[in-house]
């Protein structure tokens, strides 16, 4: 019992010591990275200082349904220098969805501010598109900044945007 306790003790110190990797643009298609230097542009355009952009900036999932990966870049934890804001506003935080084309290239179908997104459960047939529901501004349903506004969007390789009534 006391070496089962020991290996125990052993493992999850083990655990605690690994350091989560560090967020690497570099790790990301050309496409992405332009889409991560938006960031930098933003930042500099407001007096500089350097951006740190949060583990989870880009999530990996496939919403074509095509079976490769595209990308949900967020900026919602991205911050230039010491300010949190630079990214977010009332309209919610700055977003870009990318899509892997058959060529592995990548296009952008959706840049915009976003207050908050979730992925739809997946679809039943296979090789479908998923489905974002997003919380937007409310003035994208014909109201004003504090009301719900609620929007869907099956994501494919047809760029799409967000328009106010």
């Amino acid at each position: 019992m006391r070496y089962l306790l020991l290996l125990l003790t052993t493992l999850s110190t083990a655990a605690l010591a690994d350091d989560p990797k560090p967020f690497n643009p570099g790790d990301y298609p050309p496409g992405v990275q332009k889409a991560l230097r938006y960031a930098n542009e933003e930042c500099d355009s407001q007096g500089g200082g350097a951006v740190s952009f949060a583990p989870d900036t880009v999530r990996k999932v496939d919403l074509t349904g095509d079976g490769r990966d595209d990308y949900i870049v967020d900026f919602r934890d991205t911050k230039c220098g010491e300010r949190e804001t630079t990214y977010c506003g009332t309209g919610g935080c700055v977003m870009t969805i990318l899509v892997t084309l058959p060529d592995d290239n990548v296009r952008r179908v959706f840049d915009g501010y976003v207050r908050s997104y979730r992925i739809v459960a997946p679809p039943m047939k296979r090789g479908a598109s998923r489905t974002i529901r997003f919380d937007l501004h409310g003035s994208y349903c014909g109201g004003f900044g504090a009301q719900a506004c609620v929007k869907e969007k099956a994501i494919t390789a047809a760029p799409f945007a967000f328009k106010q009534p």
